[in-house]
């Protein structure tokens, strides 16, 4: 689309855009997904109070009891620290259904969602533009009736543009005029558009009405959810809808991540969205939903901020030669240098430095050609790992376990509860511990924490996030690798283990992270 200049040339962007987050409502509309209502409150609280968004859409209209509970908790939690007309429902063309259940939620914002296109309205509602335009009207006077501000989504508006425009401006034309409409939002409900018909028909709607506040809200079923977000805003679009991680119907929706960063570095537009919030966000999203957010996603993908070409880690330590804008400290992350086949000296070396480790090159050349040999075999290597490659590799004292497993039980019954006995060995001396679980390796983890407690006095991590998956290209005969995430002490901490039983992979996952907290410990 060209550089910034020739797209300020082209048309002028706003200094200022909105950002409306519909993570709580069009986001919920993935399927699978269902946000309990004190997960909504915990997300709203974040979205608003944290990261800043100007707008959150949080529920549609009469949808349930659940649905109550969750927009009557966020609006009392919006009034109380000033930000109530921040928060919108979605509401429809009922005779005031819609508005008497908002008002009586607390709400003081509708999005009220008529029908864009003449398909729809003719089709769908089964009347004439006249007489929808006349319900419209007497929703906006319950509206004002009950003090709600009103803002119309016009549903199926890109097919309206396309083939029933004269309808789009019938309906503009009977609804710009009243002052009860604050602002107008032109969504793709169906997908359908590509960036140059988002600026032909943007370009058409702003020049028929100068003076109106346009929404754009886009969907992602061509993967154009970003591209065209980013048209409408040269366009003359105020405000842009997304969602976190792209969640919403079918494809999904924009994602907040990838637009904000776009908007930024891109067309040096404004928002007010707080970056380093927007990682935390998409693991609290991630983690409520149940959708696991892709490894390569923008901005909040596991990978994005992991170099694994050898080539670029000597880059970097170049001059920066392989960096651009998006700086993983300004997402709330880190750059990391992936160890694998690929991976080079440079790679090995960045992760050594980070840990504090000093190699002759000789040294460095053997622990490269180690870990080149695990990456041929497919096996995945950390920077936990180096200690243990290293000393592995050349024999290093330094690396020696201070927590040592030294024997386990584990056993599973009908109609019993799993147990474990545990003996260990830290810091040279030995240890022995006892539990039940809900399952296996849950009564080794209580059996372990048990040691912790009673014979050390120490608090022992907690868990966060436990994945179990076959390597990268292997098959059901495969090992089983598990990746268990830990809190300690505020810091995440991730471990992997790898075997051909599940629990023994988690087992080694466990004792690599008692080993680091032990290094630590001891220092």
């Amino acid at each position: 689309m060209g550089t910034v200049q020739q797209i300020n040339g082209y048309k002028r962007i706003p200094p200022f855009v909105e950002i409306m987050d519909s993570t709580l409502r069009d986001g919920e509309q993935t399927n699978g997904v269902s946000f309990l209502p004190h997960e909504k409150l915990v997300m709203a609280r974040k979205l608003l109070s944290d990261v800043n968004v100007d707008r959150i859409e949080v529920a549609s209209a009469r949808v349930s009891e659940g649905e109550r509970e969750a927009v009557s908790k966020i609006c009392a939690y919006a009034q109380k620290k000033g930000l109530l007309e921040r928060v919108e429902v979605l509401g429809f063309v009922d005779g005031g259904k819609s508005i008497e259940w908002i008002a009586s939620c607390g709400g003081r914002v509708v999005n009220l969602l008529a029908k864009g296109s003449l398909k729809h309205c003719t089709h769908q509602l089964h009347k004439t533009p006249k007489e929808h335009i006349s319900d419209i009207l007497r929703e906006l006077d319950y509206a004002s009736a009950n003090n709600i501000k009103v803002n119309l989504y016009l549903e199926d508006w890109s097919n309206g543009m396309k083939d029933s425009p004269e309808y789009v401006y019938q309906l503009m034309d009977s609804l710009v005029a009243t002052a009860a409409i604050k602002r107008f939002m032109l969504p793709d409900t169906l997908g359908v558009m590509n960036p140059l018909q988002v600026i032909e028909y943007f370009r058409k709607m702003m020049k028929r009405y100068p003076d109106v506040h346009f929404d754009y809200h886009a969907h992602n079923d061509y993967d154009l959810a970003v591209s065209n977000s980013l048209a409408a805003v040269l366009s003359g679009a105020r405000g842009l809808h997304v969602t976190v991680n792209g969640l919403g119907e079918r494809c999904g929706n924009a994602p907040m991540a990838s637009v904000q960063a776009i908007l930024k570095d891109q067309f040096h537009a404004k928002t007010n969205i707080v970056e380093s919030q927007l990682n935390d966000l998409s693991r609290m999203v991630e983690s409520f939903s149940g959708i696991s957010v892709a490894p390569n996603q923008p901005i909040v993908g596991e990978n994005v901020f992991t170099q694994v070409a050898g080539v670029h880690a000597d880059g970097d330590s170049k001059d920066r030669l392989y960096y651009n804008e998006l700086m993983p400290e300004r997402f709330g992350r880190k750059r990391e240098y992936a160890l694998g086949k690929n991976s080079g000296k440079a790679n090995i070396a960045k992760n050594l430095e980070e840990l504090g480790l000093e190699l002759t090159p000789e040294q460095t050349r053997r622990v490269t050609q180690r870990i080149t040999e695990l990456g041929d075999k497919k096996e995945i290597v950390t920077q936990e790992d180096l200690p243990y490659i290293v000393s592995d590799v050349l024999k290093h004292d330094g690396s020696d376990e201070k927590v040592k497993l030294i024997s386990y039980v584990v056993s599973t019954a009908y109609g019993l509860r799993p147990g474990a006995n545990v003996k260990v060995e830290i810091n040279g001396r030995q240890y022995d511990g006892s539990a039940v679980g809900d399952g296996q390796y849950d009564a080794f983890v209580k059996a372990l924490r048990y040691i912790y407690k009673k014979y050390l006095n120490r608090t022992f991590p907690l868990l966060a996030n436990y994945q179990v998956t076959i390597p990268p290209g292997g098959r059901t005969d495969a090992l089983v690798q598990t990746v268990i995430s830990w809190d300690h002490n505020g810091s995440i901490l991730r471990t992997r283990g790898l075997d051909a039983d599940q629990t023994e992979a988690a087992i080694k996952a466990t004792f690599k992270m008692l080993n680091i907290i032990e290094n630590e410990y001891s220092k």
